[in-house]
């Protein structure tokens, strides 16, 4: 009767041909268990969908995604024009070599309080002034203008280098969010096919019950284990939109038109050493360049502060025109002028001392500089060489869980294996290929986080693709 059974199992999924209740045994009553399909959304034609996904319209790359990332993202916008306000002041400084130009005119009515006439009334007269054209020009300030060109360029040099670590950086969340959002289309393509495999396994399921060879309680499960995998679709459908919100965003164009990824996570062997990466990082990491600008404006604005009691020579020119009437009297007057300013020797000594305290202060950062980003380097690398080893050992996961599953739906289609069974099966090689996918996407978000902490991209001699089948 066994045998039996299993050929008419056989015949019933090859020809699809349905079986009258009343031969088979008590029929599955949908009021009482309705289908998981029935609760779910479906397109006019019954076919399953989740609404919300990806559109493909336009397709994209990681180059595409840098290059707007580059010229979109509002970071490196805000840095761009740091450098340019830096370069303004860098000219402000310079004005003070350049002639100051000015112009008065006005009205005074002078009583005297001192002077009086015969009848001891006040003096009352009036003083005009129609033009007074006065130009200045400094010559000489003994190297204060030039300290404070050289503390404006340094400060320009630094927001240059700003603007290269903040491109460093952007690049690099360029990158993760990308590999996060290719993690994401195979996690949604793996809970896609566990749908499909749990689909399968509740139609055999109820063509078993239907035929009498299990029980409903078999038919129970699959259908429970299908809704839980079409649930997790759901979710893993929904894990696509927010990393591709994410890229989105990390790239400055949240309202993008829809796009199509088309590119799969790669496996690229980085063959570099720990020495390497360091020799890159002293030439390419800009943090390490903006310490030693910082410790140089210290040292200049010591140099300053050392200046704060030197004078100033400039030459000064006059020309007016006024008197009793707006045109009365002209005259002029030239002269130099050795300007000192009004010392405070106190005030002097402390704020030198304070100025050579920040110095030392920003050459004891520059150190700490240095070690973070020693230690940077070195927990990228050794994250690297973990991901890279891991990758082999999660590939052969999969491999071994595909094949135990293999071997469960084998036993289970001629009715040695119970559903439980099954479920674990599939069930491992699931997590096995999320695994895998996992590994794959954190070897290049380690490989992305090494770039950003030597300020340089890494170039792998060699492209290995890994592709998964089902």
């Amino acid at each position: 009767m066994h045998k039996k059974n299993i050929i008419l199992l056989s015949l019933i999924i090859l020809l699809g041909a349905p079986v009258p209740a009343e031969t088979i045994g008590n029929a599955i009553v949908e009021d009482e268990y309705p289908h998981a399909d029935a609760v779910l959304p479906q397109k006019p034609d019954g076919t399953f969908i989740i609404e919300g996904g990806v559109e493909k319209n336009i397709d994209m790359t990681l180059e595409r995604c840098l290059e707007l990332a580059l010229g979109n993202n509002p970071q490196i916008n805000s840095a761009f024009h740091d450098i340019l306000a830096s370069d303004s002041r860098i000219k402000q400084v310079w004005s003070n070599y350049f002639p100051k130009v000015s112009w008065q005119t006005g009205y005074t009515r002078i009583k005297q309080l001192q002077l009086s006439d015969a009848l001891g009334r006040n003096l009352t007269f009036n003083y005009y002034v129609l033009g007074q054209l006065t130009l200045q020009q400094m010559l000489y300030d003994f190297g204060v203008t030039q300290n404070q060109a050289t503390i404006r360029r340094l400060d320009y040099e630094g927001y240059k280098t700003t603007l290269a670590a903040t491109i460093n950086d952007v690049v690099y969340q360029t990158k993760d969010a990308y590999y996060n959002l290719l993690y994401a289309f195979e996690n949604r393509k793996v809970a896609q096919d566990t749908v499909d495999k749990f689909e399968l396994f509740y139609n055999q399921a109820k063509a078993f019950y239907e035929i009498g060879m299990n029980p409903k309680v078999d038919v129970t499960i699959a259908e429970a284990n299908l809704s839980d995998a079409k649930l997790k679709y759901i979710q893993a459908d929904n894990a696509v939109n927010l990393a591709v919100a994410k890229l989105n965003n990390v790239m400055g164009v949240p309202f993008i038109d829809r796009y199509n990824v088309k590119d799969k996570l790669r496996y690229q062997p980085v063959d570099m050493t720990f020495e390497e990466a360091i020799d890159i990082a002293r030439d390419a990491r800009p943090e390490l360049k903006l310490a030693e600008l910082k410790v140089e404006t210290a040292n200049q604005t010591l140099k300053l502060v050392k200046k704060s009691y030197y004078p100033t020579l400039t030459v000064e020119g006059q020309v007016q025109i006024g008197g009793k009437s707006w045109v009365s009297n002209h005259g002029y007057n030239i002269g130099g002028y050795l300007n000192f300013p009004t010392i405070n020797g106190m005030l002097i000594k402390n704020e030198i001392s304070e100025a050579r305290y920040l110095y030392d202060k920003e050459i004891a950062n520059a150190k700490n500089t240095q070690n973070t980003i020693y230690l940077e380097i070195q927990n990228a690398y050794l994250m690297l060489q973990e991901k890279k080893n891991q990758m082999p050992v999660a590939l052969l996961q999969v491999k071994q869980a595909k094949e135990n599953y293999e071997l469960s739906y084998g036993r289970y289609r001629v009715g040695e294996a119970s559903p439980t069974e099954l479920k674990d099966a599939q069930i491992l090689y699931q997590n096995a290929q999320l695994n895998y996918y996992s590994a794959l996407y954190q070897y290049n978000s380690a490989k992305a986080q090494l770039e950003k902490s030597i300020g340089k991209n890494i170039n792998p001699d060699d492209e290995e693709i890994i592709e998964l089948k089902s």
